[in-house]
């Protein structure tokens, strides 16, 4: 018996996640008495839960299916897009340290607190939650593609409509497959109309029994439903039995994908050569060695401005456990993400080509190779990652209103009150992001745009714990100037006519045809390009052009070759302002235009803090005095001696002058402690060594 495609065994399994789910949440609701308790989980959280907290907050199976979905489109080297991150997590060991002993409760009072300025502490708020609901959108959207190719039409059941979109698609896929054998002319006027209308999102691979706005309305109610009862504990110990679930989601594909397709050496002989380069060329790939590291400097920046690090951090019973908690999650979710990358490979050999929509290769690949039950644990996984982060988001957000927005403004009333509208906000921030998840279509692009937004914010956060120089003036001019170039131009230009076919911003790169050595696969052996699977051919790889200011450039009529063109997607704020020095990016490839993007937004905020900080008035001293003496003071068990620890702190602030790494006064980089060096090297090993497993699973088999 099958539920909208769904079998019933499958529905039985999520039925009883989502029973246990509601159960645990409201046995911890029955604990949640104040407002310490339902956002820091009363501070009392040990290694176990951190471990477990740390990792399903910092777990999406939105990422799963962004690297499997860059993977099928890049190779290897689009697994970036996510793993760029385990180049960050060391840092993650003083970052949960700073959290932790400046003894907040949110991002916002940071803000508040360092720069006494509530507006800015405010306005960190509004900026989170409008953040939040893209963000849970993002959510949505990956469980609903999941559901929609785990439920898909029959082709009998097609509409007309539905039936020309997938008899168009296959078209399309058979004259790419031949680009680089060169189109008779008839065919390459076929294949342009085809590629414009794939652009413009008309194509089909499969049609779905799931209407995505039913189920983003359902799921926001179940992640709600155990939110508001528990709140951050009850994110906690459901993160422990979601985290499980996660293991399985990501694992569970591999045995039998590998299977299919004949083991490690199979897949070699399926996926082309160049799709296994760890970090591509700017000729095959969008992720050269330069593009990675600039995503990976500018996500250093901006993760220290994600708003549920101060909770988690917040939420340990001490500072070693919150830093043990933070780096054991993330350095386990940076193992799981090695299983991520193996999925996108078997996709490749697999279903190359077969799917209009990339987003859905993670639910192709469950529909098509596991079995009723497995299907429901699958779904039950990809659920629970979600989840996991949706319920530790949720909470974080509200006491981001409650505490910089609704509480300056109503002070003094009783803790209930604030506990109750707390929990009306978490659900309407839930289904807020549902609203979101309706305007949403393509992933990779707000991947990429969450790396660039959270740096409007997060470089003040981070000069902050370290320049007493840095003015709240400074501030809030780069946070205004920052956020019209990342936010405001990038959605508004892509809207407006005026922009959207403005001859200057449809310019593109040019077309690029280069030759790969590669091993053959099975199908060129078919060809007659080759007389053993393996021998090294030569084969030719296009480059298509890629949007200089905006993500593509597609024609209004994709039948008529001499339509106008227009804007689509993301404008490229950064290549626009870079582009009035007089530098012609249409020279340049796809790889070199991403990277010149995040370079730009990862160090342009420094350079207007530092510039504008130069002319403007600094925090009063004392204040100062106070507020870094406290991020020099271990946190203490007893609450009489961490009151009179942080009390001595401030009236002898000298005392922490000797322990200064550089001697300028306006600096506070301290000399390292025992356990600096420890954690942070033992850490970048750890980095090393997930790199070489990557290296290995690549290349096994070859």
């Amino acid at each position: 018996m099958n539920f909208f495609g769904l079998h019933a065994l499958d529905a039985g399994v999520v039925l009883l996640y989502v029973l246990v789910i509601l159960w645990l949440g409201q046995r911890v609701g029955r604990r949640t008495k104040d407002t310490e308790d339902f956002y820091l989980a009363g501070r009392r959280l040990g290694k176990f839960y951190q471990f477990f907290l740390n990792f399903g907050n910092a777990t999406n199976a939105d990422q799963a299916v962004a690297v499997s979905r860059e993977i099928y489109r890049q190779g290897i080297g689009g697994m970036w897009i996510q793993y760029l991150v385990l180049f960050l997590t060391p840092f993650y060991w003083f970052s949960s340290l700073l959290f932790r002993r400046s003894r907040l409760t949110t991002l916002g009072d940071y803000f508040t607190e360092r720069f006494q300025s509530p507006f800015l502490g405010g306005a960190f708020a509004v900026f989170t939650l409008a953040l939040a609901l893209v963000g849970g959108g993002v959510g949505y959207t990956v469980a609903a593609k999941m559901m929609m190719a785990l439920t898909p039409k029959a082709e009998s059941e097609y509409s007309a409509a539905e039936h020309a979109s997938v008899e168009m698609y296959r078209e399309y896929q058979q004259l790419k497959e031949r680009l680089g054998d060169g189109l008779e002319p008839e065919e390459s006027a076929r294949y342009e109309e085809l590629n414009e209308r794939h652009k413009r999102g008309e194509l089909r691979s499969l049609i779905s029994h799931t209407d995505p706005e039913v189920f983003y309305l359902a799921y926001a109610a179940i992640v709600a439903a155990y939110t508001v009862l528990g709140g951050f504990a009850a994110a906690a110990i459901t993160d422990a039995f979601q985290g499980v679930l996660i293991i399985c989601f990501s694992i569970m594909l591999i045995p039998i994908g590998l299977n299919r397709i004949g083991g490690f050496s199979g897949l070699h002989a399926a996926v082309p050569e160049h799709m296994f380069a760890l970090f591509g060329s700017a000729a095959t790939s969008e992720y050269a060695w330069y593009t990675i590291l600039a995503m990976v400097i500018a996500n250093l920046v901006s993760i220290v401005a994600s708003a549920p690090l101060m909770a988690t951090a917040g939420s340990a019973r001490d500072e070693m456990t919150a830093r043990v908690g933070v780096l054991g999650g993330m350095f386990f979710k940076r193992f799981i993400m090695l299983f991520w990358a193996l999925a996108g490979l078997l996709a490749i050999g697999l279903y190359g080509g077969k799917l209009h929509d990339p987003d859905l290769i993670w639910g192709h690949m469950t529909y098509d190779l596991l079995f009723p039950g497995a299907i429901g644990l699958m779904l039950a996984g990809v659920l629970a990652a979600n989840m996991s982060t949706l319920d530790a988001t949720s909470v974080t957000n509200s006491a981001l209103f409650i505490k910089n927005l609704y509480q300056p403004l109503r002070p003094g009333r009783p803790e209930r009150h604030y506990l109750n509208v707390g929990r009306v906000v978490t659900v309407l921030v839930i289904f807020g992001g549902v609203a979101a998840a309706m305007v949403v279509d393509s992933l990779l692009e707000l991947f990429k745009y969450f790396i660039s937004l959270p740096a409007v914010f997060g470089a003040a956060i981070w000069l902050g714990f370290v320049w007493r120089r840095l003015t709240k003036s400074a501030v809030i001019a780069q946070v205004v100037i920052c956020f019209t170039l990342y936010a405001v131009i990038p959605n508004l230009f892509q809207v407006l006519e005026c922009t959207r076919g403005r001859a200057a911003f449809l310019v593109e790169t040019a077309p690029r045809v280069t030759v790969v050595a590669a091993g053959a696969l099975a199908e060129d052996v078919a060809a007659g390009r080759a007389t053993t699977v393996g021998e090294t051919i030569r084969k030719q790889h296009v480059l298509e052009p890629a949007g200089v200011f905006f993500e593509k450039v597609v024609r209004i009529d994709p039948r008529d070759p001499a339509s106008p063109r227009q804007g689509q997607g993301r404008f490229h704020a950064e290549i626009w302002v870079l582009s009035w020095l007089g530098i012609d990016f249409s020279r340049w490839s796809k790889a070199e235009l991403v990277a010149m993007r995040f370079f730009f937004d990862a160090f342009f905020p420094f350079l207007l803090l530092f510039l504008i900080s130069a002319f403007t008035r600094p925090v009063a001293s004392t204040h100062l005095d106070r507020f870094f003496g406290k991020l020099r003071t271990p946190v203490q068990a007893d609450p009489e001696e961490e009151r009179r620890a942080l009390e001595d702190a401030a009236r002898h602030p000298e005392r922490f002058v000797g322990s200064k790494l550089l001697p300028w006064p306006s600096f506070e980089i301290h000399k390292p402690s025992k356990s600096d060096w420890w954690g942070f090297g033992g850490s970048w090993l750890l980095v090393g060594l997930l790199v070489f497993l990557l290296w290995a699973v690549v290349n096994l088999g070859r």
